[in-house]
């Protein structure tokens, strides 16, 4: 199960990453959502080093799986916020695409607390 749970942590850590680099680059494809959901531009350069940050405590939540514990949790939290935040703008349509980064990172915790 520890390699599972390595892979994931890894896995899990590139895309949030990704998301992360995207954000803070301003892509289209991730700010154009932000400004239809009403996330103020003031939030867009924290939003992006949370991201990184969770990213970069997958990986070191490897060698110290409270650091990965922790980063799982707060990157399941990041992405429930994002959730909530897509339903009160009212873009049903686009609740699967937080959901998509929270469940590698609900799983890599569940993997992680029974390692």
């Amino acid at each position: 199960m520890h390699i599972a749970y390595i892979v994931l942590a890894v896995v899990t850590a590139l895309w949030v990453g990704f998301s992360a680099f995207s954000l803070l680059t301003q892509k289209p494809f991730v700010v154009e959502p932000l400004v239809q959901y009403g996330v103020p531009r003031s939030w867009w350069a924290k939003l992006g080093f949370l991201k990184a940050a969770g990213a970069l405590g997958m990986v070191v939540g490897i060698a110290l799986p409270p650091i990965g514990i922790a980063a799982a949790i707060g990157i399941i939290l990041y992405f429930l916020g994002a959730v909530v935040t897509i339903v009160r703008a009212g873009a049903w349509g686009h609740v699967a695409f937080p959901v998509l980064y929270l469940a590698p990172a609900a799983v890599a915790l569940v993997l992680q607390l029974n390692s």
